[in-house]
């Protein structure tokens, strides 16, 4: 048999998805640690951080903190609380069962001998015992709430509240009381408006820093509603967990590969229809349950057969082609967080012209990214991307877009000499 020209490329992937695949990581994965040795070195992704302020004058916050412990093996997470905060009405649950983890209040040392290399000597860390151990290449997700009292971040002057906070997550959002507009802030935001009425202000910080963010707010009646046809165009950016890298083969092939990480949310749905842009070709599916590591079955399916199957391809033709993943359907209350992989073949998209790669392709996802096959350096990017070299020498681009439309992404390469 012919030896298929993504062999080499699939054993490639198969290394480069063992990695943290997300920009915004805070690390990367480290090996698990062997039996009596230090345990390694805490890595996470995928953070999350929603503060509710609560009645203006106590300087209370609320703080639901969603994230995604990736070093394998640890049966541990350990969360700082911030100096100069007083902590109370925390608790923890495991997002893929919804069930509550047990959690202590230990010192710096301790989280520094857990695998918290920077930890804070003189520092309080909230530590959770995780559901089971991270698998390897995969994630346990948590979220943690609690309340935190700081009256220098949270001040009431009159009617006017401001919150005034350094905040390191890249993802977040500051909900407002009840009856309070937003008048003033210092970092671009989406202000959307939530059931009950209160404000939000949603952001993805897209720099290496901090945001120093100070909100000002002010007593306000109540907003109306806005209209129901216009609810997809109000959804919230940085809640979205969708993320996907591409790993380029070599540009005459026109082939590259995917993994794409996404969560399913909805209780009883058990497939994900992945469907097959036009003009391009799939072929080597597969999936991983990222919380358990366990390996999901695929089928590629054609026009009618995808509805037979239970896939979601409502404007289906007889010439749409989608990969149907399945997976153990979540119940109230729980979540799956899937890693999907595929090569796909896009001669319009993916190309060489003369001695110059291009790569012409819109996102439609907050987080994406592309790395250039091996020996190829960066010549042009059209949109601003985070650059940084892989072990191995590739080349990748990081593309974080904060808004709620596509990105158009124009990137072309020269062999190294």
């Amino acid at each position: 048999m012919k030896a298929s020209p993504h062999h080499g490329r699939a054993a490639i992937l198969a290394a480069s998805i063992a990695l943290v695949s997300a920009a915004h990581s805070s690390a990367a994965y480290a090996l698990a640690p062997a039996a009596g040795s230090a345990p390694a070195e805490q890595s996470e992704s995928d953070a999350y951080s929603r503060y509710e302020l609560l009645e203006p004058g106590s300087g209370k916050f609320r703080i639901l903190y969603e994230v995604s412990a990736t070093t394998p093996g640890a049966r541990f997470y350990f969360n700082p609380i911030r100096k100069g905060s007083i902590a109370t009405d925390e608790r923890v649950i495991d997002r893929a069962t919804g069930k509550a983890l047990p959690f202590e209040i230990v010192s710096g040392a301790v989280a520094r001998a857990g695998g918290v290399r920077g930890a804070d000597a003189d520092g309080q860390y909230i530590r959770v015992t995780l559901a089971r151990p991270v698998p390897a290449g995969g994630e346990a997700r948590i979220l943690i709430d609690k309340t935190y009292a700081d009256p220098k971040s949270y001040i009431a002057d009159r009617d006017t509240i401001t919150f005034d906070r350094s905040l390191g997550v890249k993802r977040n959002a500051v909900v407002l009381p009840p009856g309070y507009e937003p008048v003033a802030v210092n970092y671009p935001v989406q202000a959307l408006q939530e059931r009950d009425g209160r404000i939000k202000l949603s952001f993805w910080n897209v720099g290496p820093a901090a945001v120093p963010l100070v909100v000002k707010a002010k007593r306000a009646k109540a907003p109306a509603a806005p209209p129901a046809s216009l609810a997809d165009r109000l959804q919230e950016r940085a809640s979205q967990s969708r993320e996907i890298v591409y790993y380029l083969g070599e540009p005459e092939t026109h082939s590259f590969d995917l993994t794409h990480d996404y969560t399913e949310t909805r209780p009883g749905v058990s497939v994900y229809t992945n469907i097959v842009r036009a003009g391009s070709r799939v072929t080597n599916p597969s999936a991983l349950d990222l919380d358990t590591g366990e390996r999901l079955s695929a089928e590629t399916l054609k026009g009618a057969a995808i509805a037979k199957a239970g896939g979601d391809a409502p404007d289906a033709t007889a010439d749409t082609e989608a990969v149907l993943f399945r997976f153990k359907p979540p119940g109230a209350g729980e979540t799956r967080r899937i890693r999907i992989s595929e090569t796909y073949t896009d001669p319009e998209r993916y190309r060489r012209e003369g001695d110059t790669l291009v790569w012409d392709r819109s996102f439609g996802r907050p987080v994406n990214a592309v790395v250039l096959p091996k020996g190829w350096t960066l010549s042009n990017s059209s949109s601003p991307a985070t650059i940084t070299t892989l072990d191995d020498g590739r080349v990748r681009l990081d593309f974080i877009n904060p808004r709620a439309d596509e990105l158009s992404v124009l990137i072309t390469a020269h062999r190294r000499k």
